[in-house]
């Protein structure tokens, strides 16, 4: 129904969040992306933009296409990456997004082994946490999202793709070393009345549900999602805070003390578009990752 020039014309004024800027943006004039835009508004059948000063703003409407033209022309780009590697595995790319502690421990590893087994295919790495990984994978950014969950809120944002289950790993609670508790030092209750440093957004919120197990809000004083940063703050004096075990693996500080957690852990997956089969190049690299990164003997 859509015309792809039309739907890249369309995300670009999207994103730069005018026509001119469009037009500088693609190289084109102003008047053919003007153009472009009244024919795919008439195409649509509804109003995509509305007038906002020296800009446009979008309509409902004009979002849910952006939104959606994102993604078809990451799927269309990623159909044409995919026909130039038809031929097998002699040529070809795969982009892979994963969370920074992945990126710094099992990755590196990963990577080493698809180059050698792989040498004509071309391996991108791109440093984001799950959601955003996610997302770039539905607008066709990344071939493979290497992400993680707690196991304790709504999966969503998979549904329609291919998840390989990689590995799990321990949490682990995080004090300044020589620091001593009233309680048992491998339960969360032990520490209710401390001040705590959260993680991410979907660590904190797990953060916050595991307390709430057990009958507290934690008073969050600090959030970072550097885990350097985390244990920097707790080795201070500053608070306490939760980690997983490829972060301790990847940095531990010499000024804190880390007990594993009997009940908690979190899971790892790689995530591909869509039902399979996958590209060639997309399913190698999934099977190198699953046989590569085995489960660490023994966690921290």
């Amino acid at each position: 129904m859509f015309d792809e020039n039309r739907l890249r014309v369309f995300a670009a004024i999207a994103r730069e969040g005018s026509v001119t800027a469009a037009a500088t943006a693609l190289h084109y004039a102003q008047p053919s992306v003007s153009h472009h835009l009244a024919r795919l508004e008439a195409e649509a059948g509804v109003p995509l933009v509305q007038r906002a000063g020296r800009g446009i703003r979008l309509t409902e409407a004009g979002r849910l296409l952006a939104d959606r033209a994102e993604e078809i022309l990451g799927r269309i780009d990623s159909a044409r990456t995919e026909l130039a590697a038809h031929a097998g595995l002699s040529t070809g790319r795969v982009r892979l997004a994963a969370f920074p502690s992945a990126l710094a421990t099992v990755v590196p590893t990963v990577a080493a082994a698809f180059g050698a087994a792989y040498p004509d295919i071309e391996l991108a790495l791109i440093e984001a946490e799950p959601s955003e990984a996610l997302a770039a994978l539905r607008r066709g950014e990344v071939d493979v999202a290497f992400t993680f969950h707690h196991g304790d809120g709504p999966l969503s944002d998979r549904e329609g793709h291919t998840v390989t289950p990689i590995l799990h790993e321990p949490i682990y609670i995080v004090s300044r070393a020589g620091g001593s508790w009233p309680g048992p030092r491998t339960d969360l209750d032990t520490y209710r009345g401390q001040r705590w440093i959260a993680g991410c957004e979907r660590c904190r919120t797990h953060l916050l549900s595991a307390c709430a197990q057990r009958g507290f809000t934690p008073a969050i004083a600090f959030e970072t999602d550097d885990y350097v940063a985390v244990q920097a703050l707790v080795a201070a004096g500053l608070g306490v805070s939760t980690l997983p075990g490829l972060a301790l693996r990847a940095h531990l500080h010499p000024g804190v003390r880390i007990d594993r957690l009997t009940d908690d852990h979190r899971f790892v997956d790689a995530v591909v578009y869509g039902a399979p089969p996958a590209p060639a190049p997309v399913e190698a690299f999934v099977k190198v990752l699953k046989d590569t990164a085995v489960q660490p003997t023994p966690w921290p």
